[in-house]
């Protein structure tokens, strides 16, 4: 088995676990529930699968049954917090627990540089900015930046993104981007992706007031829809994006860093029945 500093899924890992005894002995899915106290012989297996959690006493009796003390009992409490928290924030905690956790036993947590490159907005456009900009120094980079942004934290997002390889170094003060591609496991992901589009969101509103309309473009429909239409609309918007995509490939040339938000959202709760029809 894996040391459990190599997991972000508390789930994959029981379930590793498991099939780890299951190939080295007469270990059922009963032998594990009762292994890890509970009357329930699938138990443990509804876990793994994602069909019932770990309450904090339900936490504490696994972390017992693996004999976990420690920073690995710390880790383990954390990761389930980490997959069960009903908020952003209490998730980006137990994340930013486990990180230094593993930090501090010399363990890469797979997708950490991917959660840091998306945890802020300052990261993509640093991406774009400085190999648009050769010898630029840190303090020019943030003055052409609409958003307040520090030489520093400019500073340290290059460096970053050297050391994880998102940006090359080609000269004094000169980068250029690279081909690795930004991956990293998806709840992490999503996790960092969704603080980001809060970020840029608020940027959004913001460029209402200092842009004039010939600079921006935001536009928006209201509109009452079938889930058919949901559906429809949405494979709309790929494409578009997909579209959008193709042109900055085929664009040799950098004189500003944009961003383009497609949202689609909500604006009343799913009415009952389907007799309303327009």
């Amino acid at each position: 088995m894996e040391s459990i500093l190599r997991y972000q899924d508390f789930r994959q890992y029981l379930q590793d676990f498991y099939d780890w005894k299951k190939r080295t002995s007469a270990f059922s899915w009963r032998d594990y529930s009762k292994m890890a106290g509970f009357a329930s012989p699938v138990f443990m297996k509804q876990v793994c699968e994602g069909k019932a959690n770990l309450g904090k006493k339900a936490t504490v009796k696994v972390a017992d049954a693996f004999n976990f003390v420690g920073m690995e009992r710390d880790y383990f409490f954390n990761m389930v917090t980490y997959a069960q928290a009903k908020t952003d924030e209490k998730r980006r905690y137990a994340y930013a627990e486990m990180q230094s956790i593993a930090n501090a036993n010399k363990v890469n947590l797979v997708g950490a540089e991917a959660y840091k490159y998306y945890d802020s907005w300052v990261h993509p456009v640093v991406r774009e900015l400085a190999p648009a900009m050769p010898g630029a120094m840190p303090k020019e980079i943030a003055n052409k930046c609409v958003n307040e942004v520090s030489a520093r934290e400019i500073a340290d997002s290059i460096k970053f993104q050297v050391d994880s390889g998102f940006l090359k170094r080609v000269g004094d003060s000169t980068y250029a981007q690279t081909d690795k591609l930004i991956a990293g496991d998806t709840q992490s992901i999503s996790l960092a992706v969704r603080s980001m589009n809060r970020q840029m969101a608020s940027f959004a509103v913001d460029a209402i007031d200092h842009f004039s309309a010939e600079e921006r473009f935001i536009s928006g429909i209201t509109m009452g829809v079938s889930n058919d239409a949901y559906g429809k609309i949405v494979e709309v918007l790929r494409k578009c994006r997909e579209q959008v995509q193709n042109i900055i490939l085929k664009d040799d040339k950098v004189e500003q860093v944009l961003r383009l938000n497609l949202q689609l959202f909500p604006l009343t709760q799913k009415l009952d029945g389907s007799e309303n029809e327009k």
